[in-house]
């Protein structure tokens, strides 16, 4: 029979660890429970020759694909864990249990990667773990937010808020990501077909015009002459090398800006764009005031809460600022002071900050500062919009027009002068 280690806690709420023979592993831990012990760990030690057999006769019934450490491949969607999220409020809500609720949604959901990781979870909690320790066994898709957040809801027995309070913060940041990639989408549209059309006049139709300058001996202008240049690099050898090294340089500095190093600079960069980088800081600051926001109202330490959010906000610079306020918090300061102090947040989100220090309702407030960012992202995504649309066009048409005129100023030429005949 296999033999099965473990790890459990009995009656004194002390750890023990030991090893037992089953069939299988459920009946391991019903072993264990009937000892007294509440199992925490039960993992095969060896399997007899007929275990195996049957294991490799069921590989393909066995769900989830894995890697050789044996954890499961693939993650969620952020949609999918959104939904996931909403849908288990709702029903903890409604008095399902736990181990219940994650069956009915593991049921609904299309086979893959995600309902695989619903079923171990389920799995886990049904053989004594947390929820929170369960979902902690997948950093990939439940990162630490999202775990310390359902470890205070369990702490204070207000999980089904917890969970509704995750799917708002997740819908929230779906929402606000969704406006911003929408409203680039026709800028971008716009810019690729400009640029498509260009190279294609530079390649097939500015040609023809120099072979019929050139038979009739005609006298270019310097604009011409100019477009015929940049028209014979784009479409030789050069224009192929010059594509290259562009793409070359954008890998390698996509490539740099994944170091350590190229993160901070990437990031710092980012910040000091004109137009764009008001638009990422303030992206940015909502994200982290509604974070710690969150997890302050879920009850986390303010210092854990901290620390989730230097990971969480997506940004080096401001993630190193924050890991400076964590560190005077820790010497008796206030979260306002070194907040201020770093010089990378407004003076609005400071004062309304010690506002809610002052009078203990730090999460209403942070909360309150996320929403008024989220408004102002909002209206600098749909200002740069309408902004960008003329200049797009501006810039399609003095192309064009620079184009054209280039063209036609020998031909204006060959006609003054057989007027002048």
């Amino acid at each position: 029979m296999p033999i099965f280690a473990y790890e459990a806690i009995n009656a004194q709420g002390q750890k023990e660890t030991g090893e037992l023979e089953a069939a299988n592993r459920n009946q391991a831990i019903l072993d264990i429970r009937n000892a007294g012990l509440k199992p925490t760990k039960v993992a095969q030690r060896a399997e007899t020759a007929a275990t195996k057999k049957a294991g490799a006769a069921k590989k393909e019934e066995a769900g989830p694909a894995r890697t050789k450490g044996g954890k499961i491949k693939g993650r969620a969607t952020a949609q999918q864990l959104t939904d996931f999220t909403a849908q288990m409020a709702v029903l903890i809500d409604a008095g399902l249990p736990v181990v219940r609720s994650l069956k009915v949604l593991a049921r609904q959901q299309k086979p893959g990667a995600f309902k695989f990781i619903i079923e171990d979870v389920s799995e886990s909690v049904e053989q004594g773990s947390s929820l929170s320790e369960a979902f902690g066994n997948h950093p990939r898709t439940f990162d630490r937010l999202y775990v310390n957040m359902i470890k205070a809801g369990e702490a204070g027995g207000i999980l089904d808020t917890i969970l509704q309070r995750l799917a708002d913060f997740m819908e929230k940041a779906q929402r606000l990501k969704k406006k911003v990639i929408g409203a680039m989408i026709y800028p971008i549209i716009v810019m690729s077909v400009a640029v498509m059309i260009l190279t294609g006049i530079m390649i097939f139709v500015i040609p023809a015009f120099k072979k019929m300058f050139e038979e009739q001996g005609m006298e270019l202008h310097i604009m011409t002459a100019a477009l015929i240049w940049v028209s014979e690099s784009i479409a030789s050898i050069y224009g192929l090398i010059f594509v290259a090294v562009v793409a070359a340089a954008g890998f390698g500095i996509t490539a740099w800006g994944r170091t350590p190093k190229g993160e901070r600079v990437m990031d710092t960069i980012k910040l000091k764009l004109p137009i764009f980088g008001n638009i990422i800081k303030k992206a940015v600051t909502a994200r982290f005031t509604r974070t710690l926001g969150t997890l302050v109202m879920a009850g986390v330490p303010i210092l854990e809460s901290l620390n989730i959010c230097k990971n969480a906000i997506g940004n080096v610079v401001l993630g190193e600022a924050i890991d400076k306020v964590a560190n005077s918090i820790k010497e008796g300061e206030t979260i306002a002071g070194p907040l201020s102090e770093t010089g990378l947040f407004d003076d609005l989100v400071v004062n309304m900050i010690d506002v809610g220090e002052e009078t203990g309702e730090l999460d209403k407030m942070l909360m309150k500062v996320a929403d008024t960012f989220d408004t102002y992202v909002d209206i600098a995504v749909e200002s740069l919009v309408s902004i960008l649309e003329p200049v797009l066009i501006v810039f399609m048409g003095g192309a064009i027009g620079f184009i054209v005129i280039a063209l036609f100023l020998p031909l204006v030429g060959l006609i003054d002068a057989i007027g002048g005949a």
